[in-house]
């Protein structure tokens, strides 16, 4: 019987709840306090782990958190009007994959956001 999704995503936290808040509140991820259950949209999700020298991501963290979203230029202007570091390399934008950018949590773990490329035409 295969796995059909990914169920939870657990971290640890100096300040669970103020984390929480800042990713609702900013990413619209989780959901409100005692609401645990996050609905999102179906939609591709890659599963990778990465060699331990790899530099794709900060070599002082084990994980970096990847989120699949919409309309990332509102996101990029909404993160920087709230104050938030966003980090672009134009290299890491692969046309038949999607764009992508980086922030960091207020507790510095790393999040990538990936708006995908449109389907082909049929």
């Amino acid at each position: 019987m295969p796995v059909t999704g990914i169920g939870g995503f657990f971290f640890r936290s100096k300040d669970p709840e103020g984390l929480a808040k800042w990713y609702l509140d900013h990413l619209g991820v989780g959901a409100p306090e005692g609401v645990y259950i996050w609905n999102q949209e179906a939609g591709p999700t890659v599963f990778s782990p990465f060699k331990e020298d790899s530099d794709y991501f900060a070599a002082d963290h084990r994980w970096m958190l990847n989120l699949r979203v919409t309309d990332l230029d509102d996101m990029v202007a909404a993160f920087q009007a709230a104050g938030i570091e966003v980090r672009a390399d134009p290299d890491w934008n692969v046309p038949e994959i999607g764009r992508f950018v980086r922030i960091h949590d207020p507790e510095g773990n790393p999040i990538e956001l990936w708006e995908p490329a449109p389907p082909p035409p049929a």
